[in-house]
């Protein structure tokens, strides 16, 4: 569908999702994602709302990852509302899918403009929204985080990245996924160095003078190893700290390549030395709970790379327990007890 500048809803550069999926069946106890998940009417007041950014333009690998957010869709109908591992049904929370942004082509800048533009005026439209961002390659999150720092104007903002690589790459290619959280530190942004910790760098895929890089703007390097030594739980604490440390608001970002092989086949660049999928769900559950964090993105999903799914299925796991976490801190229950009132705001206790 080719771009619209403005959607019925008023939102720039906003498609109609690329496929809406119901599933088959579902029996009187049980909530299935993909009947629970319906299409935002641009009036209905969220707690959170699933962004699609379909685009792989700037990718350092040849990628399919565009199709990322049409496989997460599909891949919900797998799914019901409810965890047994983290005790929460999250039917409750209120959810809608707000569709596509469209991209271009052939131009990057244009493309990432209009990504910026978009999550601008979605992030504005109410204070308790929380947006789930699902890519697309790495370079989206770069002008998400303009836009989501553009709709709070005067707000400090700390980010939380869980990804294989520290993604600082000098910019002698432009913009690309492996630039994103160079452009936002070098990008006059609300966003200082010491407030941007990553969570799972791993495998002989870096730089020494990128790690350097990283240490002199201030930044919290957590490795795999590092996770793997001293667990997910105490890692992410030091993460979500670090990046809440005088700041109002958390932006987190999940590059699916931060998981060892059997977990990430679907992407471009998983290793054997990447987390395992039960570290990652622990981390984003602890992300969802905390109060300054206001926006969510996942990305690098290559349905071109993946096998019966399963790294779409992962995702959908992922964004699912990041709702669950999300769930708890809102509504202060489980989801099937308590009562329906919310606390809190974006940023708020």
């Amino acid at each position: 569908m080719d771009d619209q500048e403005s959607s019925p809803n008023l939102i720039p550069h906003l498609n109609p999702p690329s496929v809406v999926k119901r599933a088959a069946w579902q029996d009187s106890e049980e909530v299935r994602v993909s009947n629970w998940l319906g299409v935002w009417d641009g009036v209905e007041s969220l707690d959170a709302g699933l962004l699609g950014v379909p685009y792989s333009g700037a990718s350092i690998n040849s990628s399919a990852a565009y199709g990322g957010p049409e496989a997460v869709r599909l891949g919900f109908r797998f799914n019901t509302t409810y965890s047994p591992d983290f005790d929460t049904d999250i039917q409750r929370l209120r959810v809608r899918d707000l569709g596509d942004i469209g991209g271009h082509l052939t131009d990057v800048a244009v493309a990432h403009r209009k990504i910026e533009e978009a999550v601008t005026a979605v992030v504005g439209r109410e204070p308790r929204f929380v947006p789930v961002i699902v890519g697309g390659d790495h370079s989206i999150t770069a002008p998400a985080v303009r836009g989501f720092c553009a709709a709070d104007p005067g707000k400090r903002v700390g980010i939380v990245n869980f990804d294989a690589h520290f993604d600082v790459r000098n910019f002698e290619h432009g913009p690309h996924n492996g630039t994103p959280f160079r452009a936002i530190l070098d990008g006059r942004l609300p966003v200082a160095g010491r407030n941007v910790a990553e969570i799972g760098i791993h495998g002989f895929m870096g730089s020494s003078h990128y790690f350097r890089w990283t240490r002199e703007q201030g930044m919290m390097i957590v490795t795999g190893r590092d996770v793997a030594r001293r667990g997910m739980e105490a890692c992410v604490a030091e993460a979500l700290a670090a990046a809440g440390d005088g700041t109002d608001l958390i932006y987190v970002s999940v590059d699916i390549d931060c998981l060892a092989h059997p977990w990430a086949v679907g992407t471009a660049a998983a290793t054997a030395e990447g987390l395992s999928a039960w570290q990652l769900l622990e981390g984003v559950f602890a992300c969802g709970q905390d109060p300054k964090v206001a926006a969510f993105d996942l990305v690098e999903i290559d349905p071109s790379r993946d096998v019966k799914d399963l790294t779409a299925r992962t995702g959908c796991s992922v964004i699912l327990t990041f709702l669950a976490g999300l769930y708890r801190r809102l509504y202060g229950d489980r989801g099937y007890e308590g009562g329906d009132v919310r606390v809190g705001e974006r940023g708020g206790d």
